[in-house]
């Protein structure tokens, strides 16, 4: 089911006699941020700030040999690489540094928006919490209100939602598990927003045609993909077929949380490189686990013979979903796949 939001004007009466240089800003935020994050310093005191900021929050610290305090892993190559490493593996990173120190190290890894992580900076009393990329969906803006709540500083925010006391809609969608589909409407939505006019957004699964002249989609993370497949079946197979899958189930692949099969794909190497390009949740489960799952499913001699129960797809994405199956067994060239949604 498609759900479409239009938005009325947005009042700003009470932001228009607001004082250049004395903006309050009010960040609402969950009671517990959750990332992988790596904290950088560069001075003996930045070093123990950083310390205890991977204590506090979870992550970790690193720093130069000379500097470094108890916990903490040494930082010996140029920080360029450092960051260019922790931009694959992590979902923050964080500096105890001055701001050029970090765009500097980052300036090569900025790609995307909706991929980047997130990357604070402050100083090595902690007196001031700067997000200068990913504010809103990769959760910096959040991410450094965390930081000097901990710190006792002060989070600056420059992000013009936060400023003028509006909501935004990327971080909206982050805090809800919604992924963006098209990233170029957020800055039409975003502007209409500051502008008190109109926005559009549709929160579906489903593909369907925009409702409103500018539309952003917002797709939630509820179908699971059941895969079975033969033995050595390219990534490349399993993303045409998924593509085709989805495209003619009428459903967005951004809409996946995860794919299933049988324990004997566990270690297919196709289905991992899928669920890790997509970031899915990969979950297998026995043939005895999957014939213990009720319902009615197409059935399979083969399928039997070879794995042990009747069906594969369509057993494992019911199992993980919980849910009903939105599309059923479909077969391409050694590949099958079927389609669930968890309860809403």
């Amino acid at each position: 089911m498609a759900s479409v939001i239009e938005s009325n004007t947005v009042d700003k009466s009470r932001t228009r006699n607001a004082r250049p240089y004395s903006v309050e800003v009010s960040i609402q935020r969950s009671e517990v941020i959750t990332m992988k994050a790596a904290i950088a310093a560069f001075t003996k005191t930045g070093a123990v700030l950083a310390q205890k900021l991977a204590l506090a929050l979870g992550g970790e610290a690193f720093a130069p040999p000379k500097h470094l305090a108890s916990g903490m892993t040494p930082l010996t190559e140029p920080i360029a690489e450092w960051a260019k490493a922790r931009f694959l593996d992590s979902e923050a990173l964080i500096f105890v540094s001055a701001c050029g120190i970090a765009v500097r190290a980052i300036a090569k890894c900025v790609t995307d928006k909706l991929t980047d992580p997130a990357v604070v900076v402050l100083d090595e009393l902690g007196r001031f919490s700067i997000p200068i990329l990913s504010g809103h969906y990769g959760g910096a803006n959040e991410l450094a209100a965390l930081i000097a709540e901990h710190t006792g500083g002060a989070a600056v925010i420059t992000t013009a939602t936060d400023v003028n006391g509006l909501p935004s809609v990327d971080a909206w969608a982050r805090e809800h598990g919604f992924a963006i589909e098209n990233k170029d409407a957020i800055k039409h939505i975003s502007s209409s927003v500051l502008e008190g006019g109109s926005v559009g957004v549709a929160l579906t699964d489903e593909r369907i045609e925009a409702p409103f002249p500018v539309t952003l989609f917002l797709r939630p993370r509820d179908l699971v993909l059941g895969v079975g497949c033969k033995r050595g079946v390219s990534l490349a197979e399993l993303q045409a077929a998924v593509d085709e899958f989805m495209e003619g189930a009428g459903y967005s692949i951004l809409s996946l949380c995860a794919i299933a099969s049988i324990d004997i794909k566990r270690d297919e190497p196709a289905l991992l490189a899928f669920s890790k390009r997509h970031l899915l949740d990969f979950s297998c489960y026995s043939a005895q686990e999957l014939a213990d799952t009720p319902g009615r499913f197409t059935a399979s001699e083969r399928v039997m013979l070879e794995t042990g129960v009747e069906n594969v797809c369509e057993r494992a994405a019911v199992r993980y979903s919980g849910g009903v199956l939105l599309r059923s067994k479909t077969l391409f060239e050694g590949i099958a796949l079927a389609l669930a949604r968890k309860p809403r």
